[in-house]
This record gives structure tokens, sequence and C-alpha cells, in this order.
């Protein structure tokens, strides 16, 4: 209650997969980089919305629907408000990041299953170790953004190509999701997909197609 959401920004994680070249270590030094220039953009974007003042956001403000807004007059500013919110960090394609790195995804093998886990586990424990470095709420999304499946995918083909199981196709699969043409059970999707949830702790998605 009285939080909000202030800002998102997704990773390509098949393209950090692809950039690697099969090399996990790699794989993890690319995503720290990624990680901490995502972080620098939404703290730079949270400044810019702390400049902003009460009367500028005349509902979540002026009617006390924000934590501590009810506090501030007209003219101040929103950084002891705003503090409240999260900042999130969100992902695209485990699935095509697995078959980048090791030739199968998360649906295929318990194996890669546990891989998918901890790279997931693996950046839910950085955005935990940032929001207590910085006393801000940093957290972990699972990317549902259909635009942006079919936007990242179409960048990296022209990078990299064709690549069977990664950038093969008009779309990467939605954060952790098993992918949509992969023939599965749907009790075993969710199965799947069940633990990934409680990691993306900004917000998460599974769905069947039938």
């Amino acid at each position: 209650c009285g939080r909000g959401n202030l800002s998102f920004t997704s990773i390509n994680l098949p393209r950090i997969g692809l950039e690697a070249k099969g090399d996990i270590q790699k794989f993890y030094e690319i995503l720290d980089q990624r990680i901490d220039l995502v972080i620098r953009q939404l703290l730079h974007r949270f400044q810019i919305q702390c400049t902003k003042k009460v009367r500028n956001y005349p509902f979540l403000m002026g009617q006390g629907i924000w934590l501590d807004s009810d506090k501030l007059s007209l003219q101040d500013d929103l950084r002891e408000v705003l503090k409240h919110g999260t900042l999130s960090i969100g992902f695209i394609g485990l699935a095509e990041t697995l078959t980048a790195l090791y030739g199968h995804h998360h649906g295929e093998s318990e194996e890669m299953q546990k891989k998918g886990l901890e790279i997931i586990g693996y950046m839910r424990d950085f955005c935990d170790k940032k929001s207590r470095e910085l006393t801000m709420n940093f957290t972990l999304l699972g990317t549902p953004a259909e635009g942006l499946s079919g936007r990242f995918i179409r960048m990296d083909q022209k990078r990299y190509g064709k690549i069977p199981g990664v950038t093969d196709r008009e779309y990467y699969t939605n954060s952790f999701h098993i992918p949509v043409w992969y023939p599965i059970s749907a009790y075993d999707k969710i199965r799947l997909e069940a633990p990934y949830h409680a990691l993306c702790n900004a917000g998460h998605i599974s769905y069947v197609e039938l």
C-alpha cells in the first residue's frame, strides 16, 4: 500500500548469451555490466522524477495515495515520497539464453532448469544487494513485453543472423517462460516455471496456450 513502480528497464539476456560464446564466466561478467548500466539509468530517471512537485501529481500526491505524501505541501519535491517506490530490472528470453550457452533450454532437462534458476537467482541477489547498498528498492521483473521480445530479436538477427533455437523465430520467449512452441503438458510447464515466480519480486506471469 502507498507504493508504486517508478521505472523499469529490461535486459536482453539472449544477446549476453551470444556475446559470451559459451563462456559462463564471461556471461556473468557481461551480465554484471548490464545490470550496473540499468541501475545507473534507473537512478538517473529517479533523480529527474524527484525534481517534480506535489502539484505535478494531483491525484497520487494530492489525494494522499503515495506513502508519506500527506506530509507534503503542493510546492514540495517528491524525493522523500518516491524513495518508497521500486526501480525494476526486467529480463527477456531466458530460454534462448540457455540455448545460446548450453544448446538446450530449461524445458528440456532438469540440468538446464538448474542453470536457469542460477541465472535468475543471481539477478535477484544482485537487486537485493543493491537495495541494501543504496537504500533503494531495486526489484527483479519477469518482463511480459510482447513488443520488446520482437524488437530485441530483430536487432540480434541483424547482428548475428538466424541461429537455431536462439534467433531463428520472430520473438524471444517472455521472461522465464518455457517457449510456447515447445511441446509440453500444461502441468509440466507450470511446474517448471513455478520457482521463478518467487525470484521475480517486481512482477511475474505464467500462461498456457491450448
